[in-house]
């Protein structure tokens, strides 16, 4: 085998274990240090403190998911309670109709369905919140690729409080 040969299988060894890191799909032992979510700037705004646990929020049409898992071991987090709101077709994002909480099931897994979101200075976007005494309080402001998405998801690693 010629030196090049063995340096293109390195390089190539190499970077396929590079990618396969970067998907996040390596040994368990690599969730040992899964780092916590940073809470997002513009993340808080017309947050309101104790939006009730609703089974949707207005007329729907629009799906609002994600994870919740522990920071170190990468664990689901069941019972998480995640509060939504947005500026949607039904309401602007300070409007109390326009917030709703939902609660992670025993995968850490939480869904809500709320009416489509539409753009608010300029981008199409939401909040979320793990607002609850157990971790820290993080505060998400995911935007969506196109004000045309019927979903976005948005993930959670949280740290004890």
């Amino acid at each position: 085998m010629s030196s090049f040969s063995t340096r293109r299988t390195l390089l190539t060894t190499g970077s396929a274990a590079l990618a396969l890191g970067a998907t996040g799909l390596t040994v368990p032992a690599r969730a040992q240090g899964l780092a916590p979510t940073p809470t997002m700037r513009g993340g808080a705004n017309n947050y309101r403190p104790g939006a009730p646990i609703v089974e949707r929020i207005g007329g729907g049409g629009f799906w609002m998911s994600g994870t919740v898992r522990r920071a170190g071991d990468g664990a689901p987090i069941e019972g998480a309670r995640i509060q939504i709101w947005a500026h949607t077709t039904e309401g602007h994002e300070r409007d109390l109709a326009s917030h709703g909480a939902t609660l992670t099931d025993a995968s850490g897994v939480f869904r809500l369905e709320m009416p489509q979101i539409v753009p608010a200075f300029g981008q199409a976007h939401g909040h979320l919140a793990y607002d609850s005494d157990a971790f820290e309080t993080v505060f998400l402001r995911p935007v969506m690729s196109s004000s045309a998405d019927t979903s976005l998801e948005a993930h959670f690693v949280l740290v004890p409080a």
